[in-house]
């Protein structure tokens, strides 16, 4: 075809098969839906620069403040210098370092599990775990309020998926019953630790109900791992779950301050996710800095237990100061969400906090069912932090 025969771009046929981005864009900002990206500047932490101003920060999920930790950045440096900046590869072909074994053996360790296997992300970890796990003659059974990632790999896998009620056993043995005979293999999903409500999930009971209908159990532990637990392994440990039979997943990019993703379980399964996860399989291993600084904050999560104590002091006093402003959603974790009507107020109160030196998202659906403001507390709020946020909300109106 000759250059003269193509259309012109510019021509109202050729600009018509996108037009619809418009509208929707527009339809966003009309149900106050739209949004957009904020800059920070700096080392991350309790306090940042945003959009040139410097805010108390509680929209991190950094709950134990490494990811400025000096030891952090060393250990990242270090790497870069002795491995370069990227992986270059698939862990199957090129890009395997000892360094990514050794920090599968150290979350292996952390969590009490035979074996670990570290992913690019958390969002990829959950995506490959449950495509490997499931298929299109099985059965997955979610928690309705899972995260994106867990949603998007149930249907990723071509399973049968069947939502239950946000935490309700009594449903999800209801379906078990109904569902379970039907299919080869059976899934049940969910969080530990809700991220946009802080509730955890009914782990015991779950559990339970997979051992009577021969389910397996997914786990996503992304906001619990080094926060909740004895020694900081995660929601699991504090539910007291540990050493029983469950796939648990988890970020390296929240507690643990660098980036990527796991799963941990039996040798056998993850020899089976080696062999059969495509976001693994099929994705350039984790960067040495990346692997490098997770490794670091792994050794710091089991050898400084005052800072998930220090976490639970922060998240006592937060939620004092919140309590006679906002009616708050139940939370056994550093998320604490305060309810809002719709989400016009949700961003009208967000932007008056910022304005006034505080950082808290608004959270508003498609994300949430119902509009909030979220609190991320970290272990690096000072107690002068949660007072300048009890002096600005008195000056805002309920």
């Amino acid at each position: 075809m000759q250059v003269s025969d193509c259309q012109d771009p510019t021509s109202t046929a050729a600009i018509a098969p996108y037009a619809w981005i418009e509208r929707a864009l527009e339809t966003l900002h009309r149900a106050d839906w739209y949004r957009r990206v904020q800059t920070i500047a700096g080392l991350p932490g309790a306090v940042v620069e945003l959009d040139g101003r410097r805010v108390i920060n509680f929209a991190s999920n950094d709950y134990l403040g490494l990811a400025g930790d000096a030891r952090l950045i060393h250990a990242a440096t270090e790497a870069v210098a002795a491995y370069g900046t990227g992986s270059t590869g698939s862990r199957l072909l090129s890009g395997h370092r000892a360094l990514h074994r050794q920090l599968e053996q150290a979350i292996a360790q952390l969590k009490q599990t035979d074996d670990a296997l570290v992913f690019s992300s958390g969002y990829a970890a959950n995506l490959g775990a449950i495509a490997a796990l499931v298929g299109p003659r099985d059965l997955i059974l979610a928690d309705q309020y899972n995260h994106s990632s867990l949603k998007n790999g149930a249907r990723l896998s071509g399973a049968t998926i069947c939502e239950y009620p946000h935490g309700d056993c009594t449903a999800l043995n209801q379906m078990l019953n109904q569902q379970r005979p039907q299919h080869r293999r059976c899934l049940v999903i969910t969080d530990s630790v809700f991220s946009m409500d802080g509730d955890l999930a009914p782990l015991p009971a779950i559990l339970a109900l997979a051992r009577q209908f021969d389910s397996m159990v997914l786990v996503d532990e992304a906001h619990a791992t080094g926060v909740l637990g004895a020694t900081g392994a995660g929601g699991v440990e504090h539910l007291g779950c540990t050493g029983q039979p469950l796939v648990q997943v988890g970020t390296l990019s929240k507690a643990l301050g660098s980036l990527g993703g796991y799963v941990a379980g039996s040798a056998l399964l993850i020899d089976w996710l080696r062999n059969r996860a495509p976001t693994w399989i099929y994705s350039t291993g984790l960067s040495p800095a990346d692997t490098a600084a997770a490794l670091t904050a792994v050794q710091i999560v089991q050898q400084e237990p005052a800072r998930r104590q220090q976490l639970e002091r922060n998240v006592a006093q937060l939620r004092q100061v919140l309590a006679p402003h906002f009616s708050l959603l139940p939370s056994e974790s550093p998320i604490l969400c305060a309810q809002c009507r719709t989400p016009a107020e949700a961003l009208a109160i967000a932007q008056q906090l910022q304005q006034a030196g505080i950082f808290a998202p608004a959270i508003r659906p498609p994300t949430v069912p119902t509009s909030r403001l979220r609190f991320s507390v970290m272990a690096t709020h000072e107690a002068a932090h949660c007072a300048q946020l009890a002096a600005v909300l008195t000056t805002i109106p309920n």
